[in-house]
């Protein structure tokens, strides 16, 4: 059961690479909501510490590596308007 939990972590945590790397290169944030990604930073953040508290391995890291992403998303979006 544990390895459909850590395909799904893999899966939707990089997912948001290729994103991710676009705005570093491009620091083109235009199309990318602000209220989404704050939105989404912040539900990442609380399934993080769900993760934690769970122990759960996929989770934790998935939200852990996704959060980082988002993060430099949010930052990019806010920093660029």
């Amino acid at each position: 059961m544990e390895i459909i939990g850590w395909l799904a972590a893999f899966l939707t945590t990089f997912s948001f690479v290729p994103q991710a790397i676009k705005v570093i290169r491009t620091r083109d944030t235009s199309s990318i909501s602000l209220s989404m990604y704050f939105l989404f930073t912040l539900g990442i953040s609380c399934w993080l510490v769900y993760g934690a508290m769970m122990k759960n391995g996929p989770m934790l890291i998935a939200n852990l590596v996704t959060l980082a992403l988002a993060l430099i998303i949010l930052i990019a979006k806010i920093r660029n308007g």
